[in-house]
């Protein structure tokens, strides 16, 4: 059985890779839950909660995830939601670190 994209490790990316296109991409996207590729150029997904506590402490584990793996997503936290945008800024586009990043959200608790 093949690694599931949450169990893979982030990869720094190295100038002059290209971006990946949509036929490299959509394959890793029908492994996600709720994420869409915005612009064939990065990831967005929006999550929902009761209250800002719960939407803070999502973001801080979010964080924690974010640190151990050396990728890092733009966050908006709001009042009962955050929205979080992914892709590799050293390429200006998707990697397969974004996907990895994104499946690895999708398994805190939330």
């Amino acid at each position: 059985m093949p690694e599931s994209l949450a169990d893979k490790r982030c990869v720094p990316c190295q100038g002059g890779t290209p971006p990946m296109k949509p036929e490299q991409f959509l394959p890793l996207l029908d492994q996600l839950s709720g994420w869409e590729v915005i612009q064939n150029h990065h990831l967005y997904k929006q999550y929902n909660f009761p209250d800002f506590v719960s939407a803070l402490a999502f973001v801080n584990r979010m964080g924690a995830v974010a640190e151990a793996e050396n990728h890092h997503p733009d966050i908006h936290l709001a009042w009962g939601k955050v929205a979080v945008q992914i892709y590799t800024h050293k390429i200006d586009g998707l990697s397969e670190s974004d996907f990895v990043l994104a499946a690895k959200l999708d398994t805190l608790p939330h």
